[in-house]
């Protein structure tokens, strides 16, 4: 039986994530070596407790610099809309194995727009927060206070944004055919029309 595939992401787009992957993991693991005492052991992976305070700021840094580059490509089509709406209020029913009252969706379901939300606003509030008690360049800058609640801010923002990572991963993995988009750039026509109706009708002109 022949098997028809899509165009979903181009390769240009799937360097990307993976550079955005590989910094998130780099900067998410220096990041809770200095999170709590009983994570400080991962600083060895970075060479040391001092390396790890030097290189944690840029790795995360690039991190955010290579988001900007996909959420230009992406944020229009993560806009939520009323259908999105419904999509929500039949969530649980899909989590329990009921598909039919979910709502035909787009290239991307709400579930997908509301993490790739979560990513950008977490990750802008990491990159602003982290400026502020980046030391020794920009300490001098802010009353130490405000130094105080950047810290407490960039830490609940690392949080929320580990939190989607997993969501976004753990989603990859449950829905079948999922990660051949990131590792292939290709989907089948199959898993397009299940999983995304309408991004399959445009592709394919409704034919």
């Amino acid at each position: 039986m022949t098997r028809y595939y899509l165009r979903r992401y181009r390769d240009a787009t799937r360097m990307n994530h993976w550079f955005v992957a590989i910094m998130f993991f780099a900067a998410a693991l220096s990041g809770l070596a200095f999170f709590h005492p009983s994570l400080f052991f991962l600083s060895t992976l970075f060479g040391g407790g001092p390396w790890t305070r030097i290189l944690h700021p840029f790795m995360g840094l690039l991190m955010v610099l290579g988001f900007v580059f996909l959420f230009g490509a992406m944020w229009r089509e993560n806009i939520l809309d009323r259908g999105d709406r419904e999509w929500i209020a039949n969530a649980p029913k899909m989590l329990k194995g009921d598909k039919s009252s979910m709502p035909p969706v787009g290239k991307y379901n709400a579930g997908q727009k509301l993490v790739f939300w979560a990513f950008g606003v977490s990750l802008l509030l990491l990159l602003v927060t982290g400026f502020m008690f980046w030391s020794p360049w920009f300490v001098g800058f802010f009353p130490i206070l405000l130094r105080r609640i950047a810290v407490v801010v960039h830490s609940v923002s690392a949080v929320v944004l580990i939190i989607s990572v997993i969501t976004h991963i753990y989603a990859a993995i449950w829905v079948k055919g999922t990660l051949r988009a990131m590792t292939r750039g290709t989907v089948t026509e199959g898993w397009a029309k299940l999983n995304h109706p309408l991004w399959h009708r445009k592709m394919t002109r409704g034919e």
